[in-house]
């Protein structure tokens, strides 16, 4: 007889900027807040650098042991993979020793809407 119990996965909610187009009518001070922590988060080359080569992966994600080359430690990896994710710009399984992260579709869509100008507006 068995004893292994399949646990539920939990869904973990994907932090999507919800901004409009910036063209489109002035941000709220809650939307400036987000939108000021995503591009924070995006403000530091390494943290680009390693969002750039999650977004790109083969596959839509990548294992933390395929990116950390971008010229700082492990533990200096590590932190700026947390605040990309703090700030909503990636999700992460772990998947025995290994982590993997993922840039959520949803998430370059709403940064490129963003920026986005208005076309229809005549902008």
């Amino acid at each position: 007889m068995s004893t292994v119990k399949v646990l539920p996965l939990l869904e973990q909610e994907a932090v999507v900027p919800c901004c409009p187009p910036l063209t489109e009518r002035p941000l709220t001070a809650e939307e400036a807040e987000r939108t000021a922590l995503m591009f924070k988060a995006l403000g530091d080359p390494v943290r680009l650098r390693l969002f750039s080569a999650v977004a790109s992966h083969e596959g839509g994600e990548a294992c933390v042991c395929d990116i950390s080359d971008v010229g700082v430690s492990q533990p200096t990896v590590s932190h700026h993979l947390k605040k990309l994710k703090d700030a909503g710009l990636l999700s992460s399984e772990r998947r025995g020793t290994w982590v993997y992260y993922r840039v959520e579709p949803a998430v370059l869509a709403a940064m490129g809407a963003l920026l986005t100008t208005a076309a229809s507006k005549g902008v």
